[in-house]
């Protein structure tokens, strides 16, 4: 069996940075309000008119993971997309980005994870290259959300969160047995999947014909539903939970952890991991403040930063955790 390393990193925002400040000028809010419950000063959202689609955003994201791995857009043999927001509800911006690289006719495969997408991606690139199958698998986790958020003080709860972004890896086989993907965990709760949830267009549950000729413009079901509270003690234990089943898994300790990048799905989150496990700050990259919660984008984002940033040399342990809508949750534990 082979051993997987993550190659090459890359990541992309849109150029238009979306201050808490603007946003009261939209709804009934205000920066203190926002940075009390999120942690979240800024964003980045797609201008209007932009050619920034989640496909385009996830290959220009790709470039620059390829480059980095030092390898030619050829030697991809698989690619894998997560997202919770493609440009068609079919196809998948899996094949989208095949097209656009001009890469040879390998397999595409799109991971509708939510926030847990780019672990569960990982994951399923991670088996792929250990078991022989595939060489490089480029791996892409980008969200464009400002185009379908309530804008209004009636979706201020859930608007003011996210952002638009994306982030990539190449994946690739290594014959170093000292290094690379330990190990990967994921898991689901689908009892509470409506805690979460954007219902519409819901294929299974309403006609499309339907959905035309009642053409209700206070329809809420297009737009992004959270039980925040819920959400966010049941995201602390599960955090908690596939942290340690990681670690376990490959007889470390907290100690032993070098960085953890958690989804960024909310600072107040992250600051209680990071409190609970006794982490220093220089263990732990967050990066909301800036760029919101990108949901699948928001990992290999703060990956790809990290590593920019130098907070992550060869040797560490690197330790990737999500939760997110399903409710499914993961982990992947790294050693660099």
């Amino acid at each position: 069996m082979y051993t997987s390393k993550i190659a090459g990193l890359g990541r992309y925002v849109p150029e238009q940075v979306v201050t808490n400040d603007d946003l009261s000028k939209l709804m009934d809010t205000n920066d203190a309000w926002i940075q009390e419950r999120t942690g979240i000063k800024e964003r980045r959202w797609v201008k209007e008119g932009s050619d920034d689609t989640t496909a385009m955003m996830g290959v220009k994201a790709a470039r620059i993971a390829i480059e980095r791995a030092s390898i030619d857009k050829d030697d991809i043999d698989f690619i894998i997309f997560a997202t919770l927001s493609p440009d068609y509800y079919f196809p998948g911006p899996g094949v989208m980005v095949q097209k656009e690289l001009d890469i040879k006719t390998v397999g595409a495969l799109d991971v509708r994870n939510q926030c847990s997408g780019f672990v569960y991606a990982l994951s399923v690139a991670d088996n792929f290259i250990k078991t022989g199958m595939y060489k490089n698998i480029l791996v892409i986790g980008s969200e464009l959300h400002s185009h379908g958020l309530d804008k209004t003080t009636r979706g201020r709860g859930v608007s003011v969160i996210f952002g638009d972004g994306a982030g990539a890896a190449v994946v690739s086989r290594s014959e170093d047995d000292n290094g690379g993907i330990l190990s990967t965990h994921l898991h689901s709760q689908g009892m509470h999947a409506e805690e979460l949830i954007v219902k519409a267009p819901g294929m299974g549950t309403r006609w499309v014909t339907d959905i035309i000729n009642e053409n209700d413009p206070n329809d809420e079901s297009y737009f992004p539903y959270m039980n925040g509270q819920f959400v966010f003690k049941n995201a602390v234990v599960r955090f908690s939970e596939v942290i340690m089943e990681g670690l376990q898994t490959n007889g470390l300790s907290v100690s032993d952890i070098d960085m953890l990048i958690p989804h960024q799905a909310n600072l107040r989150i992250s600051q209680f991991i990071q409190r609970k496990f006794q982490l220093r700050d220089n263990q732990v990259f967050n990066n909301i403040q800036k760029y919101g919660n990108t949901t699948a984008a928001s990992i290999p984002i703060a990956l790809t930063e990290a590593w920019e940033e130098g907070r992550i040399a060869k040797g560490d342990t690197v330790v990737l955790a999500a939760f997110g809508s399903g409710f499914t949750w993961g982990s992947v534990i790294i050693k660099w």
